[in-house]
């Protein structure tokens, strides 16, 4: 990204290769794969048989009382400030994983916001985090006119880095932000050990990661404070919504006062009752469906890693549960015998196209842009600036990771398991004809 260009929400898709339609509703509705009635073992992209055809059941699915609860709150006016169904829902998905309090808000990003401003994280501090994530990770430090300064991945697990992380804190980190990016767990225990060596707060960012654990415990339950989004392509979804979880009641309060006009920054980051009655409904097949999910996602790791040049995230021993938001996993060209690009197009032609996923974002050009207006100038000259984006780097296992992650949305794990085989045959067939598919680009 030129350090001279504006940057939005609908960049950060195109430059991540997220705006297709086609990939956005990959996202959003479950894939259900049927083998078709004849293969004959030749990829679909050299004149074979497609090994599957797809159709959709549509997302978000129903637990049957969506209706009921959205005309209960239509019928009663609304529901207005703190109505029974946010109540409801804060109480059940705390139960749920284990938190002492819940606290909504009205998407996953004001949830990030509310988190950090609750720390009173301002101009000049400094919160350490994965470049591998969405745009609201940045923006939610930036909302405080802080530095989000991103560490380096872990190539094989797609996640924050602890050493990495650690060596990027200076006297001005005020705390840590991991990502579960996902719904894979982030190195909790490297996370926590930064955090209480530095005294440092950390954040988790498990927007993805919804009833995701790590040991006996729930992501965003480990940390000061975690934060979920209930965004429409999300495990558990309102269409838009968040919540923080906290075991601190203090802390809760701050939340509290924040979300009702109350902080420093005067915003209202309630949650309706329409989200809330929504929420209700749909918490009700959220175990279910995450049972699926883990046994269809670690099934898929299997077959898959069974390829030459095909390797899932990797799991760390403590990651008891995957969310499983996203499957993920990699591509060695020098290994399969294809790159990417070529890979996608094959899969593409047996109709179980997976998706690049996050383009390499320049972050500190990004950070730069949105800092050179003539307020935030005053905190960050061209000097400060200059230092920052050099102390970043190079990143070059993030650059790497972005040019060999693949996707698959979470619903394709919520089909039959036997679509998990049709995709490894997809991927077997064309690796083995991978010689052949790469001259068609010659």
């Amino acid at each position: 990204m030129d350090h001279n260009s504006s940057f939005s929400r609908r960049v950060f898709f195109q430059q991540t290769g997220k705006l297709g339609v086609a990939a956005a509703m990959a996202a959003y509705a479950p894939t259900i794969l049927v083998a078709a009635e004849q293969t004959d073992g030749k990829p679909a992209i050299l004149g074979g048989t497609p090994v599957s055809r797809t159709s959709s059941s549509g997302w978000p699915n129903r637990s049957g009382s969506e209706i009921e609860f959205l005309t209960d709150v239509a019928n009663g006016g609304w529901g207005g400030f703190q109505g029974k169904y946010v109540a409801r829902f804060e109480q059940e998905y705390a139960k749920m994983c284990g938190a002492k309090r819940c606290v909504t808000t009205n998407a996953g990003t004001t949830a990030l916001v509310s988190a950090l401003e609750a720390l009173d994280i301002g101009p000049g501090d400094e919160v350490i985090t994965s470049p591998y994530t969405f745009i609201a990770t940045f923006n939610s430090v930036m909302a405080h006119f802080a530095l989000p300064v991103p560490a380096d991945v872990d190539l094989e697990t797609f996640q924050l880095d602890p050493n990495k992380a650690d060596a990027a804190c200076t006297g001005n980190t005020v705390c840590l932000l991991p990502v579960h990016i996902g719904g894979y767990p982030a190195d909790m225990d490297g996370m926590m050990e930064i955090g209480n060596r530095r005294n440092l707060p950390v954040i988790e960012d498990a927007c993805q990661a919804h009833l995701g654990k790590w040991g006996d415990k729930y992501l965003g339950t480990i940390g000061k404070a975690g934060c979920f989004s209930f965004q429409q392509s999300k495990n558990l979804t309102s269409g838009e919504g968040g919540a923080i979880f906290t075991d601190d009641e203090a802390f809760a309060q701050k939340l509290l006062a924040i979300q009702q006009n109350g902080g420093y920054r005067g915003n209202n980051f309630r949650m309706t009752e329409f989200q809330g009655a929504a929420l209700c409904a749909q918490i009700k097949l959220i175990e279910k469906f995450a049972e699926q999910r883990q046994e269809n996602g670690m099934y898929l790791n299997k077959l898959l890693s069974e390829i030459p040049g095909l390797y899932p995230a990797k799991l760390y021993p403590k990651s008891t549960q995957s969310a499983w938001h996203l499957y993920m996993f990699r591509i060695v060209a020098e290994e399969f015998g294809l790159n990417r690009q070529q890979f996608i197009k094959a899969m593409t032609s047996e109709r179980v196209a997976p998706w690049g996923g996050y383009g390499a974002v320049n972050w500190g050009g990004y950070v730069r842009t949105s800092y050179a207006g003539r307020a935030a100038s005053r905190v960050y000259p061209k000097k400060a600036m200059d230092d920052y984006i050099e102390r970043i780097g190079a990143l070059p296992s993030f650059h790497r990771l972005c040019s060999e992650a693949l996707w698959y949305g979470q619903t394709m794990l919520i089909g039959p398991r036997s679509n998990m085989e049709i995709i490894a045959e997809a991927a077997r067939r064309i690796q083995k004809n991978a010689g052949a598919i790469a001259k068609l680009d010659s």
